[in-house]
């Protein structure tokens, strides 16, 4: 079993001892360490705490010990029931909360659940901030309030619409384009929230037919959630049969997008953020950001358009500190990570579906030639389970010595650069693996720079 604890919150798998997964015990605990640093932050006599939950079949579980540790903490709760990771977000600034908790393992399988903690911005967590709250938790240095003290918990389910209504009102959606161009989409939910808020949102876009697949918020995955071409299989068979104009596919939480083309092909993940980066870029000026580990396209894209590109660390909160410092108009992650400054500092699936079928309906050509309009570069994923007592930073100082003749950025893990390509080897903050990523101009090559690297570490 797991329990990983860091800046961004708590994750774990579901069952087995304190301490050593995402117990009961290790909820309450974590919840009301959360809790005591809002209370210190705020120092008023009354906060309130907006949370959610993906469909996973333990969020109730996980929710109710949450709700009622930060009612007895003396806060009060206002519980979005299933709810998106970006409608949450939008809530706590909407609500103008001191901060939120999203129950939601994101990517990871049906056995996990966690704990994503925000503060009064709606935005995740500093490194400082956090490695507070874990200094709290690990001190049990919380204390509950008398009875007469305690907290409201308050039921609110409007948000998701609410969420939508802000999606439609930026400037760049264009409903009537998106009506006019008489487009049919298809989505897989991956039975979670997505199958509550997709529903909405392709009709109030305009979209003529929609398919949805995997749409029950159940949180039993028809698959492996995580949106990679292995797991797409049988949205990429709907996209041909429907003979739809686009696939769309969430993550549990609706934070990530991936994108089929209308021949059943994938668009890429990692194409998702350039796609609606160049729709911005067309129509707005300015500068870009992502993560190390995502596609120097968007680069490309972002100077064709006059623009600079900067990188991040891995990790939204890192991402949305670049952005702020260079006044980006647009930036995220290669996961399928959009984060669009015009509504909130996150990623948010929503936004980048609207944006999308925006830019699909104006340029006016079908998806897989869209798509062969950006440069081309192909990134190989791997990664390596982390034995218990191994060291992660000796393997890196180990790599770095092997491979010192080029070029070196330490300021993720290990990203070795060369003209052509790049690596990056960096230990995963929500899972026990090493993660290797590769880019290259092709396959082939993207594949041997991983492997170089893979092999140099199965070998220590």
């Amino acid at each position: 079993m797991t329990l990983i604890k860091s800046i961004s919150g708590i994750r774990g798998t579901i069952g087995g001892k304190p301490g050593e997964c995402l117990s009961p015990v290790d909820i309450i605990k974590y919840a009301g360490a959360y809790g005591t640093w809002i209370r210190n932050r705020q120092n008023k006599e009354r906060i309130s705490i907006v949370i959610g939950r993906d469909g996973r079949t333990t969020g109730k579980m996980v929710s109710d010990l949450v709700s009622i540790t930060l009612k007895e903490i003396g806060l009060n709760v206002v519980d979005l029931g299933l709810s998106s990771t970006p409608t949450v977000e939008v809530a706590v600034t909407g609500l103008k909360a001191d901060g939120g908790i999203i129950i939601t393992a994101s990517h990871n399988p049906a056995n996990w659940n966690a704990l994503k903690l925000l503060n009064e911005k709606g935005e995740f967590l500093s490194g400082t901030d956090g490695n507070e709250i874990l200094k709290i938790a690990e001190e049990e240095d919380f204390t509950f309030a008398e009875h007469t003290k305690s907290g409201r918990i308050i039921k609110d389910d409007s948000w998701t619409e609410k969420h939508v209504d802000l999606v439609l009102g930026l400037n760049l959606v264009d409903c009537q384009a998106i009506k006019k161009a008489s487009l049919t989409v298809a989505a897989d939910c991956i039975n979670s929230v997505g199958g509550m808020v997709l529903p909405l949102l392709f009709e109030r876009l305009g979209v003529k037919r929609s398919i949805l697949i995997n749409a029950e918020p159940d949180g039993i995955f028809a698959h492996n959630p995580e949106p990679l071409p292995e797991n797409l299989k049988q949205i990429s068979a709907t996209v041909k049969t429907e003979k739809a104009d686009v696939g769309f596919v969430v993550d549990p939480d609706v934070d990530r997008l991936a994108m089929i083309c209308e021949d059943g092909s994938m668009f890429g993940e990692e194409y998702t953020l350039v796609a609606v980066a160049d729709y911005i870029l067309q129509n707005r000026k300015g500068d870009t950001v992502s993560n190390m580990s995502s596609s120097w396209a968007l680069r490309d894209v972002t100077e064709k358009h006059g623009g600079s590109w900067f990188s991040s660390a891995v990790g939204e909160v890192n991402v949305v500190e670049e952005m702020k410092k260079r006044k980006a108009v647009i930036g995220g992650e290669g996961n399928g990570g959009i984060i669009y400054p015009e509504i909130h500092y996150g990623r948010d699936a929503l936004v980048g579906i609207a944006l999308f079928l925006t830019h699909l309906a104006k340029c006016k050509m079908k998806c897989s030639d869209l798509r062969k309009t950006y440069p081309e570069y192909v990134i190989a994923k791997k990664k390596l389970t982390l034995d218990p007592g191994k060291n992660a930073d000796k393997i890196l100082e180990a790599v770095k010595e092997n491979f010192r003749k080029f070029k070196i950025d330490q300021r993720d893990g290990l990203k070795i650069e060369y003209e052509k390509g790049w690596v990056q080897i960096r230990k995963s903050n929500t899972e026990p693996v090493i993660r290797i990523y590769a880019e290259s101009n092709t396959s082939d090559a993207a594949e041997k720079l991983a492997d170089d690297v893979m092999d140099f570490v199965k070998k220590l």
